[in-house]
């Protein structure tokens, strides 16, 4: 039986993405169900197409501009994942209201 071809570092980066994505998919519904949150129908079928995707192509996006070139998920997936697993662990961020410009007092 033959082995396998070492996997260039390019492609390594590639699978060890991939994988880390599944995980993370996975790690985000267990979550949920653990600890009884239930999750909107978008949320469910938002981590189970993105899953289906990344399984069948190695990532979840087409457009190359929306995301790294050897990550798994695009920069917006990247962030809807994270509110949905903050959202599973029950953390609730609260609204960030920036300040504003304002002016600085003088000191007269």
């Amino acid at each position: 039986m033959r082995k396998k071809a070492p996997l260039s570092p390019f492609e390594a980066q590639r699978a060890a993405a991939k994988r880390a994505a599944l995980n993370a998919l996975k790690r985000a519904r267990r979550t949920a169900d653990k600890a009884g949150i239930e999750l909107s129908d978008w949320e469910g079928e938002f981590l189970g197409s993105v899953a289906d995707r990344v399984k069948t192509y190695g990532r979840a996006f087409g457009d190359p501009e929306k995301g790294a070139r050897g990550q798994a998920l695009s920069v917006m997936q990247t962030v809807k994942l994270k509110e949905i697993a903050a959202k599973a662990k029950g953390e609730k961020k609260p609204m960030a209201r920036g300040k504003g410009f304002r002016r600085k007092k003088a000191d007269d």
